[in-house]
């Protein structure tokens, strides 16, 4: 439920200009152009859902802005016969279990002195990618889901696939600008061999500078931590005390459908009793002069238990965010204005509020990202063409 409320917040990337000048208002056009066509071709409200999921279930979800020299449209063959793009920006949703902060404590992303971002590849794409032939060996831990996305399974899981052999873990370091590296620094191993060892690729910062090509986003933010807290968490305790009630209730159910034999000691054969049990139509046959066999009457469910799964129900619903107005109608029942029915569902909605600006506040970072990918590797004439006004910058 939270997800599908989640999936309406798809805000429009727009660029509002900084002044007055014409110089300004086109550039705020143009860049919304931009926001728009990329966010098309690079999937972007897939990669929101998915980082969704991540964040919903884990705390925390990421996304990857990078440039992809393979993307958009072709313009020619090289020396070698390889077929030469445009290039366009790619978009990845990645899973908490791929970034590794160099402090848990530093709650900016941007703040962190390192990050690495591992992931397993096969060694044809690892090739393919950086020229590099390595041996591979099968992975135990991680099964890759296509390029730039992990999934943690059990080792029992990853021979149903077939596919987890010839794979490598591509560990990517990427090192915040210093004094010493204005530039910071990426350094790609995999294997026993270092793929890439220079200064970070994008200059996806403000006013030029270089920064990591990852943006978070939390579920719910936890001062003082990197890593976000997830409303699964916080549910957990809540769901083991619904079992538990759950639990005796099936017990007490149990007893009273199965039912519970008094027999006067003597009297029967219990142990024929307890191995034959009480099949339709069975005859019990009991000594003569003693009590006859009875069944314990249990009465019914006590009214307790249901009072409190309903509590546990209610409370899961407050946490959670979840609730629906139809859920409740007959609470409900007596408000007929529009105003009082638009605020009730309000108050439901704001238990989400911090979600919906989670989401809100990635997006713009996503946003910048783009432009700045654009503005560090899209040609003048590329971007002429999202002007409107005949290819005029």
């Amino acid at each position: 439920t939270r997800l599908a409320k989640l999936s309406r917040v798809r805000p429009a990337l727009s660029v509002r200009a900084a002044g007055d000048e014409e110089s300004d208002r086109q550039s705020a056009a143009i860049s919304s152009a931009i926001l728009a066509a990329a966010g098309e071709s690079c999937d972007l409200d897939g990669a929101i859902a998915r980082a969704s999921i991540w964040s919903e279930h884990c705390g925390t979800g990421f996304y990857k802005v990078i440039w992809n020299a393979e993307r958009g449209k072709a313009v020619g063959l090289s020396v070698d016969g390889k077929r030469l793009r445009q290039g366009d920006v790619e978009v990845a949703a990645v899973s908490p279990f791929e970034i590794y902060p160099a402090s848990l404590t530093v709650e900016n992303l941007d703040d962190q002195p390192s990050i690495i971002h591992a992931k397993a590849l096969p060694v044809e794409d690892i090739y393919s990618m950086y020229g590099v032939r390595l041996a591979g060996k099968d992975m135990d831990e991680f099964l890759s889901a296509g390029d730039n996305k992990i999934l943690n399974c059990p080792p029992d899981m990853l021979d149903l696939t077939g596919d987890n052999h010839n794979f490598e873990l591509v560990i990517e370091r990427y090192e915040r600008p210093t004094e010493d590296r204005p530039d910071g620094r990426l350094t790609i191993v995999a294997g026993d061999k270092v793929l890439f060892d220079g200064e970070l690729p994008y200059k996806n910062g403000d006013d030029g500078a270089r920064q990591y090509p990852f943006v978070k986003q939390t579920a719910v933010p936890v001062a003082g931590s990197f890593f976000g807290g997830s409303v699964v968490d916080r549910l957990i305790p809540v769901q083991r005390a619904f079992n538990a009630v759950k639990n005796r209730t099936h017990e007490f159910l149990n007893r009273v459908s199965m039912g519970t034999i008094a027999v006067e000691d003597g009297s029967l054969d219990v142990d024929e009793l307890a191995e034959e049990g009480l099949t339709p139509g069975k005859i019990l046959v009991y000594g003569q002069g003693s009590t006859p066999p009875k069944m314990i009457d249990y009465g019914t469910v006590p009214a307790e238990f249901w009072k409190e799964e309903e509590s546990l129900l209610n409370e899961f619903v407050k946490i959670s965010g979840t609730g629906d107005l139809s859920e409740n109608a007959d609470s409900y029942a007596g408000i007929t204005s529009a105003t009082g029915l638009q605020l009730i569902i309000d108050q439901s909605e704001s238990r989400l509020s911090v979600a919906y600006g989670e989401v809100r506040r990635a997006m713009k970072s996503v946003g910048r990202h783009i432009l700045r990918l654009y503005r560090q590797f899209a040609s003048a004439p590329r971007l002429a063409k999202f002007s409107g006004d005949g290819g005029a910058l």
